[in-house]
């Protein structure tokens, strides 16, 4: 019998292969123990193939894990998106490509790039950029400066000396008389530039006065720079690397001035909006810009299609079509959606194919709970008991016939390299599970568990010289699929899934049509 579901997203909650730094099983969480011990459930492939990026060593994320949750399809995404366009040769015929490089050659000025330099392959990758440097250099442009931002997260934690050497080797190669590319500015990725939804604009403010003002702290090199902050305080990782500008002769070397051109190479939208902002939006207002120069600003992709944030990009983003919510819009269902800032965008725009807009204003209701200011280790709880008191009056109110919430802890704290903080970040998930499987079984609703992909469940690796070490990003490693209903005994068919088995799998219990581009259900 249909019941009315409530889908709960356990951001960066994985089954640890390894055993190292696992805070999933260090944490006590009887909650989540009870589900897996009594209740139907699979595990979930949740990154590479499954998630449509280009191999199975690359590590899935919240935005393509709710993408695929979101439409029951696997597009190709990201670094494989972009891999193709830069294979085929069609990013380099696009209308953006040829103003942002026709402007520099006709003006005699400077090409900047700007992005996350690691092969993370989350945000960016560092072989797009080496790819373009080399493009650019054969269509004619004269003068490059790049401006790293520094990983440390999706990489390990102390390794951007490792992308610094490569870039700089590449440099060494592609400069002569006709061409000069240089390292102009950087800094680590939470400290400058890469904010998400709004939450820390200061981050941003800090990262237009490192790459276009050119103010700040002033090094030989960036190498200079990392291994004087790294002396300073040698328990710092990359991501928290303060900002430095690379000067000559007490000058920077890269400013960003009138009538420059500019490309943001990270390809993943959430840390790419703000940024893009204040480029591409003369009446900014989120902080003074000081100097606002008139350049030819590009994303490698466009970051959010309603807002056409940029209006340049260089590669055309997948067009995601029958999604799980146009599925439920067209059936009449009423749906909620929830979570805090830092995951919100995730259980909204993501998880409706990179759309900001709703499908049906009167049919959907999004809630954002605003996150803390503070870095998540020493506030690991988060917001997640707000966010269940919310939840809780939402499914009182039988209102909606599906609903969806994201809890960031996993992800969010696990990202800190933590793991005490991450321990804790579990049991206060675990609390929020137990107050919502009371309610759903009192108010006659069947929860649906999962996650996006893991984190919290490897907190530590083994380097190439078997030393343990902190690892801030996330995990390879699958994750749980738990359907709770006391009522209604499921039961699942053999077979591997992934993440874009979960929409067919909740229409199927819903009693729908499933479309015919869609994965198949998990269920008999």
């Amino acid at each position: 019998m249909y019941k009315p579901i409530l889908l709960v997203v356990m951001d960066g909650v994985g089954f640890s292969k390894t055993g190292l730094g696992d805070a999933v099983s260090l944490a006590n969480t009887p909650t989540l123990d009870e589900l897996l011990k009594n209740y139907p459930n699979v595990k979930l492939k949740a990154h590479g193939s499954a998630v449509g990026l280009p191999s199975d060593d690359d590590m899935g994320n919240s935005e393509v894990g709710h993408n695929a949750l979101g439409c029951g399809q696997i597009y190709s995404q990201g670094a494989k998106l972009v891999n193709e366009s830069i294979q085929s040769k069609k990013m380099f015929t696009s209308a953006s490509w040829k103003e942002v490089v026709n402007n520099v050659i006709n003006h005699q000025s400077t090409l900047h790039f700007i992005g996350l330099l690691s092969d993370g392959n989350v945000h960016s990758n560092i072989s797009h950029l080496i790819a373009m440097l080399k493009e650019v250099k054969l269509e004619g442009v004269k003068k490059v400066r790049i401006h790293i931002l520094l990983d440390g997260r999706d990489v390990p934690a102390t390794s951007a000396l490792i992308y610094v050497n490569q870039l700089e080797e590449e440099l060494t190669l592609l400069n002569d008389d006709s061409f000069d590319a240089k390292i102009a500015s950087g800094g680590g990725r939470m400290k400058i530039t890469m904010d998400r939804y709004q939450a820390n604009w200061k981050m941003v403010e800090e990262g237009w006065k490192t790459h276009v003002l050119g103010e700040g702290r002033m090094f030989a090199s960036a190498k200079d720079a990392i291994v004087t902050y790294r002396n300073e305080n040698p328990s710092i990782i990359d991501q928290d690397l303060p900002p430095f500008v690379i000067a000559l002769n007490g000058k920077p070397v890269g400013k960003i001035i009138d009538n420059d051109s500019v490309i943001l190479f990270n390809f993943r939208g959430d840390r790419a909006i703000e940024i893009s902002m204040a480029f591409d939006q003369k009446d900014f207002d989120k902080f003074d810009r000081k100097y606002y120069p008139n350049v030819v600003y590009a994303g490698i992709l466009q970051y959010d299609g309603d807002l056409k944030l940029p209006a340049r990009f260089l590669v055309n983003p997948p067009e995601i079509h029958n999604t799980l919510t146009e599925v439920m819009v067209e059936h009449g269902v009423n749906e909620y959606a929830i979570s805090e800032t830092q995951k919100y965008g995730h259980v909204t725009y993501f998880w409706n194919g990179n759309r900001s807009d709703k499908f049906s204003n009167e049919l959907e209701t999004y809630v954002e709970i605003p996150s803390d200011k503070v870095s998540f280790d020493e506030r690991p709880w988060m917001k997640s008991a707000e966010i269940t008191d919310t939840l809780i009056e939402a499914l009182k109110s039988h209102k909606y016939g599906f609903l969806r919430v994201n809890y960031p802890n996993g992800d969010m704290v696990g990202h800190t390299g933590s793991l005490p903080a991450t321990i804790c970040s579990m049991e206060a998930l675990d609390l929020a599970l137990g107050r919502i499987k009371r309610v759903c079984k009192e108010e006659g609703y069947t929860m649906v568990v999962t996650a996006d992909h893991g984190n919290a469940d490897e907190m530590l690796e083994k380097n190439k010289k078997g030393v343990i070490q902190v690892r801030t990003a996330h995990s390879l490693n699958p994750v749980p699929f738990i359907i709770v209903d006391d009522d209604n005994k499921y039961e699942f068919v053999p077979g591997e899934f992934g993440l874009a088995n979960v929409a067919p799998t909740i229409v199927k219990m819903m009693g729908f049509d499933i479309p015919q581009c869609w994965e198949k259900p998990m269920i008999k």
